[in-house]
């Protein structure tokens, strides 16, 4: 009886037959041949067929399938180096569970919103396999990193009474007659947390009704915040510097295979090494100032424009051949799929020839005191290999909570970590104001409420200390490790402006 296995345990069983239970994920024949390539969760896999009197049935029944079929398959196990997972299986036996048809994401080329609209089924194509199982890997190493390093998870509230960040980000609910709010952050509720158990984090779904239709943001997203109590700014840095550098290299060792299938350039993030580069709010204004930045707008400009040409005579000439009389279908179906990949980076360098002057104005007029923004970012991380903080912004750009700087009481002890590549921030965090009277004096000056913190305030009236901590934003980095131009693939339903379905 053969043994029922996996794609990814072939290596453990050549030469004996196996069952694969799994979907048809393409075929072809040739003449008395069949190839049914399979998926079943783990990986990929060839299985040929070979016309007989004894596989007669199984393949007819094998051959009218359609994409996405659900079957069981057996066969021989043999290692074939040209083959996905380098093993293919010698079918003897196809059992069909369900012919599938009409399957809607073919082969075919297809734009983005029928892909996100059809988002429960497109996590079938090996680029969304791929990048679900590096995010997989990523949260598995969030939760591995602070279990093995003494940080007790604490599970905080979504529904939140107060504002944690900007209250024009938040997403009211009406929590029985009561108005309370997504919450934005569970860091205030970890900073009570970390004064009984010393570490502490909390790893799980945060909302920012920030309306930004940008690549880099979500409605909805995942997000890890370690606290440290008896901790300083450096005390943070280190702790964020060392968590990345664990994620990068476990991705590395785990999912070489998928980022390779994604395209990523393995040789930048292997130059993820500690130490990360430092450097001030105020140097980073220095540098969207200077004549480094402007010449790599310009030459960014100058490149898209260029290739903006060349794109459209590249389409016409696609579009020409695709229309050609005596054409083959496989062939038109090619050059669909490529102008439709052509359109979308047509899109993408239009995008870019309207946006780089606009960047270029708020580089060269950026003023000392407002935040930094994403192409402010985009910009610095662009100019580093690895990753950057950015440390000590204005205290009137950052949250309440942020501890004033002791030599310069116009900044804070915070922290925002961009990712190199122009990915831009990935972690923002800080030093917590540990003293009562200077928080309350924030807090003042933001209009916030006492009576809504009383429970905040008495962290600091009942052995307050220094301490501090910081958020991850899973999405963003996974887009960045994945090496992805848009964070909507990097969470299995996206939630932005405008996308609610699925």
């Amino acid at each position: 009886m053969a043994t029922v296995t996996t794609i990814a345990k072939l290596g453990e069983h050549v030469g004996e037959t196996v069952t694969l239970r799994g979907w048809l994920y393409n075929s072809r024949s040739s003449g008395k041949l069949l190839f049914l390539v399979v998926r079943d969760g783990t990986g990929l896999c060839q299985c040929v067929l070979e016309k007989s009197e004894a596989t007669a049935a199984a393949f007819e029944a094998a051959r009218h399938l359609g994409q996405e079929s659900s079957l069981h398959v057996t066969g021989t196990v043999r290692a074939d180096p040209r083959s996905p997972g380098g093993h293919e299986l010698a079918a003897t036996d196809v059992h069909v569970v369900q012919n599938a048809s009409g399957y809607p994401i073919t082969p075919k080329a297809h734009g983005i919103d029928f892909l996100m609209k059809n988002r429960h089924l497109w996590f079938r194509s090996q680029r969304q396999w791929a990048i679900l199982r590096v995010r997989h890997t990523i949260v598995e190493g969030i939760r591995e990193y602070f279990n093995r390093n003494g940080f007790i998870l604490i599970d905080t509230p979504i529904f939140a009474p107060a504002a944690g960040e900007g209250a024009q980000t938040l997403f009211a609910v009406d929590y029985f007659g009561e108005p309370v709010y997504l919450a934005q952050t569970g860091q205030l509720y970890v900073e009570a947390a970390c004064m009984a158990h010393g570490k502490v984090y909390c790893f799980g779904p945060t909302f920012r009704a920030e309306k930004s239709k940008t690549r880099r943001h979500l409605t909805e997203f995942w997000m890890v915040e370690p606290e440290i109590a008896y901790a300083d700014l450096d005390d943070v840095c280190a702790l964020a510097e060392d968590l990345v550098c664990y994620l990068v290299q476990k991705t590395l060792r785990e999912r070489r295979p998928e980022l390779e299938l994604l395209g990523r350039d393995l040789a930048k993030l292997e130059a993820v090494q500690k130490p990360f580069y430092r450097i001030t709010y105020s140097q980073a204004a220095e540098i969207l100032h200077s004549e480094r930045v402007r010449q790599l707008l310009t030459d960014d400009l100058a490149r898209a424009a260029a290739r903006v040409v060349e794109l459209k005579k590249l389409m016409e000439e696609k579009e020409q051949e695709r229309t050609a009389p005596g054409v083959k279908e496989w062939k038109a179906d090619k050059l669909a799929h490529e102008l439709l990949e052509a359109r979308d980076e047509l899109a993408d360098q239009e995008e870019a020839v309207r946006n780089i002057p606009k960047h270029m104005e708020l580089a060269a007029n950026f003023q000392w005191g407002g935040d930094l923004g994403g192409s402010d970012e985009t910009i610095i991380a662009r100019l580093h290999d690895r990753p950057v903080f950015v440390t000590h912004y204005p205290r009137g750009c950052k949250a309440f909570y942020m501890k004033r700087n002791a030599a310069d009481p116009r900044v804070v002890n915070n922290l925002d970590l961009l990712a190199p590549e122009g990915y831009g921030e990935i972690i923002g965090g800080s030093q917590r104001e540990d003293d009562l009277e200077m928080l309350l004096e924030r807090m003042r000056e933001e209009g916030l409420k006492e009576e809504d913190y009383a429970w905040y305030l008495d962290l600091r009236r009942y052995g307050t200390v220094p301490h501090g901590g910081f958020g991850l934003g899973v999405e963003r980095t996974v887009a960045w490790i994945c090496g992805l131009k848009h964070i909507r693939e990097t969470i299995p339903f996206a939630r932005m402006m405008g996308r609610i379905y699925p």
